[in-house]
C-alpha cells in the first residue's frame, strides 16, 4: 500500500479528486490539519464521488500528530523546485508521499528536516506549478510502476 499525505490542503475539489485516485489504486489518504475546508463540503463529495465512505483515510491534528501515529514512516516530500527528479528516486511499498498545500507548498522547516527525501516533477519555470491532484497522480503511478503496480489490473 502506498500512502498519500496532504499537508494542510486548501481546495476541496483537489482533495476529492486525490481521494478518488487513492481509492482506485488501493492507497491510503492521510490528511494533516488544518484543512482549508470541511470534509462534508459538496465539492469534496462530488470529486470523490461515492468512494469517500469506502476510502482508507486518516486525519491528524498536525504534522507532529502524524509522526507520532506513523513513527516508522519512510517519507518522500514532493516539491516543485527542489530535490531529485521523481523518476530517479527508488520507492517501496508502504512509502509515504507528502504533498503541501496548493498555495504554500510544504513548510521550509519540513524541507530542511527531510532535505534528502525531496522529489520533484520537471516543468517549465513559469511561476506556477501543476495542479495538486495531477502531481499526486504522477508520483503515485511512478511508485506503483516501480512496484509492479501492486496487483492492479
Amino acid at each position: 500500500m502506498i500512502n498519500v499525505v496532504l499537508h494542510q490542503p486548501e481546495i476541496p475539489h483537489n482533495t476529492g479528486a486525490i481521494a478518488r485516485t487513492c481509492f482506485v489504486t488501493g492507497s491510503k489518504l492521510h490528511l494533516i490539519h488544518p484543512l482549508g475546508f470541511h470534509l462534508d463540503e459538496k465539492s469534496v463529495a462530488r470529486a470523490g464521488l461515492d468512494y469517500w465512505e469506502q476510502l482508507d483515510v486518516a486525519e491528524y491534528m498536525d504534522f507532529d500528530d502524524f509522526l507520532a501515529q506513523n513513527p516508522d514512516a519512510r517519507l518522500f516530500l514532493v516539491e516543485t523546485r527542489a530535490g531529485v527528479l521523481y523518476n530517479e528516486a527508488r520507492f517501496a511499498d508502504g512509502d509515504f508521499l507528502v504533498f503541501g498545500s496548493e498555495t504554500k507548498g510544504l513548510p521550509v522547516w519540513m524541507m530542511d528536516k527531510y532535505a534528502d527525501r525531496i522529489v520533484n516533477i520537471p516543468m517549465k519555470d513559469v511561476g506556477r506549478s501543476l495542479n495538486l491532484s495531477v502531481c499526486v497522480g504522477i508520483i503515485l503511478f511512478e511508485v506503483l510502476r516501480q512496484n509492479d503496480f501492486g496487483g492492479l489490473t
